[in-house]
């Protein structure tokens, strides 16, 4: 009975151990970090094999909200600065961490010749847009067409999308003429062709502002993760995913 009982006591301290030496890392990011993310994830977690990284994709809009309404994560990461500041400002982000992850640029894609500047755009009859609202990618195209004079024009040509992925997946299936993207977005595409870059000029910046929540924070895992996405290797990798890291 007592050796049954040592071996109990064993396995349950085993057990123990294992549950507690394993962690976890929420992390809500942008729909457009998607590859770049896993694979700093992948890379993460083999130098801390006992870590997960849980990853929760979308439009930054959404996914600020979702943390509003109490859904856990350790990690935001926006596609654009007004989401973040947004958490800033409810506390539900650390402010002292807010630091910028990478840059990104807008671009158009669709079939070949379908466009080649903004103002071809005029000839098509379905443009995919995030929805501005929630997608900063949307926001973005939206102010590059504001400042063009084109969104009256196009207004009622313009399909909403969920995410930025969501309007590249309608222009790979050629269910809208062309959309907008970003342009690591375009590197992801089989069918649909990068057809021009939007002038920077006419929107702001596409920066990815990232920071750990009040949990992250408390976190050493996630302090981890957080440190790692900073590193001159992570920059690398998000460099090879197209994004611009200066």
């Amino acid at each position: 009975m007592k050796v049954l009982a040592t071996r109990v006591l064993t396995a349950l301290l085993l057990l123990l151990g294992v549950q507690v030496g394993a962690g976890e890392v929420s992390v809500s990011a942008a729909a457009s970090l998607r590859e770049s993310l896993g694979e700093l994830s992948s890379s993460f977690a083999k130098t801390h094999p006992g870590v997960t990284i849980l990853r929760n994709h979308g439009a930054s809009g959404t996914l600020a909200k979702q943390l509003e309404a109490g859904a856990p994560a350790d990690l935001y990461i926006s596609a654009d600065q007004a989401w973040m500041d947004y958490l800033r400002d409810r506390n539900l982000v650390q402010a002292s961490s807010i630091t910028t992850l990478a840059f990104n640029a807008l671009v158009f894609v669709g079939a070949p010749g379908k466009a080649a500047t903004l103002q071809d755009l005029a000839k098509l009859e379905r443009i995919a847009i995030g929805s501005p609202k929630s997608v900063p990618a949307g926001e973005y195209a939206l102010a590059a067409l504001k400042r063009a004079g084109l969104d009256r024009l196009l207004e009622k040509k313009l399909v909403q999308a969920k995410d930025v992925r969501e309007c590249l997946m309608y222009a790979e299936r050629g269910e809208v003429d062309g959309a907008f993207v970003y342009a690591t977005d375009a590197l992801q595409a089989t069918r649909a062709r990068l057809l021009f870059r939007v002038p920077q000029e006419l929107y702001p910046r596409v920066v990815y502002p990232m920071a750990l929540t009040p949990s992250g924070a408390a976190k050493p895992e996630a302090v981890a993760f957080f440190t790692h996405l900073q590193s001159a290797d992570a920059k690398v990798v998000l460099a090879k995913h197209g994004f611009s890291v200066q």
